[in-house]
């Protein structure tokens, strides 16, 4: 009769999984997903030793890459540092595609890091730094005239690139699913 408790309670055990707010959870079966992606948080069945619960964040991630410098199109090189927050908005694509967080974040790093040099490569330095055609307001020229400070004509700006590299990585990324937050 102990035998028979223990047996049950270790099929109760294993056919059981709980799903955190924070967490959604693709179900498989020898490598296949079996089912839709479990997204609402409670305790939750599966078929013991078969099927495995894998699981995935829910909330938002962040990604950074690695800083170095990039030439602009007037061959200036600036330091850039870029960072995005990302998150899985369809668990199947992205357990079939890169399976992990780790694949995701190398995923992330050969689709944003060209998109950012490709774009800051095209725009010349003050493009890719300012927003707008305001005089600048440099150490040599705070007393002198108004009329006599540099003066740049800003056509795209700083804010429209950025928002031009996330358009870019976010094509990219969809397939994987996975969305681009900012």
């Amino acid at each position: 009769g102990l035998v028979i408790v223990f047996i049950l309670a270790v099929l109760a055990y294993s056919s059981c999984y709980v799903v955190d707010e924070t967490q959604q959870v693709v179900i498989t079966q020898f490598g296949k997903v079996v089912g839709k992606p479990i997204k609402t948080a409670g305790l939750k069945f599966k078929l013991p030793f078969f099927q495995v619960a894998n699981y995935f964040p829910k909330n938002l991630l962040t990604w950074d890459g690695d800083p170095g410098q990039v030439p602009t199109k007037d061959k200036t090189y600036i330091w850039v540092d870029t960072f995005a927050r990302w998150k899985i908005v369809d668990p199947v694509k992205y357990f079939q595609t890169v399976n992990n967080e780790f694949a995701a974040l190398e995923r992330l790093d050969d689709i944003i890091g060209p998109s950012m040099r490709n774009l800051v490569t095209s725009y010349p330095l003050v493009e890719s730094v300012r927003n707008s055609s305001r005089p600048m307001d440099t150490f040599e020229n705070i007393d002198k005239d108004v009329s006599k400070r540099d003066q740049y004509q800003i056509h795209l700006g700083r804010d429209e690139i950025t928002k031009r590299i996330e358009q870019q990585a976010r094509e990219k990324l969809r397939p994987f699913g996975i969305e681009l937050v900012d």
